[in-house]
């Protein structure tokens, strides 16, 4: 698992490079939602394009505005709801649901404390 922080005001297809940067893995799997007008959701080809170089196969679905098509793995894509499910699970702590602690390192911290505890169950 690879968790990166950024600020409120930051879209998180910024940080699809470093988030695949030397993970191995035969897909990738990521939602289609608009993230911002400007740098689009993960069916932007941005997302693709990182998928593509770090030797995955990427399963997005495409958005209806989205002009290409592309082939998607509906069967494999169904698999996104273990991430999601996860995320509903440490969203029960309420430290990380509002996000009270003030620094990044010590919210990061309490974030892995918490996957771990959910991975050991």
């Amino acid at each position: 698992m690879r968790i990166l922080l950024t600020g409120g005001e930051r879209n998180d297809i910024t940080q699809i490079e470093p988030l695949l940067d030397g993970i191995r893995t035969a897909f990738v799997l990521a939602d289609k939602h608009v993230l911002s007008f400007v740098e689009g959701g993960y069916d932007a080809q941005r997302a693709i394009d990182a998928a593509n170089a770090s030797g995955a196969i990427p399963i997005i679905p495409r958005r209806t505005t989205t002009a290409t098509r592309r082939p998607f793995d509906a069967a494999l894509y169904k698999e996104r709801n273990l991430i999601e499910r996860f995320f509903s699970k440490i969203k029960h702590f309420r430290r990380i649901a509002t996000r009270y602690d003030k620094l990044a390192r010590n919210y990061r911290s309490f974030l892995l404390l918490v996957a771990a505890l959910k991975w050991l169950r």
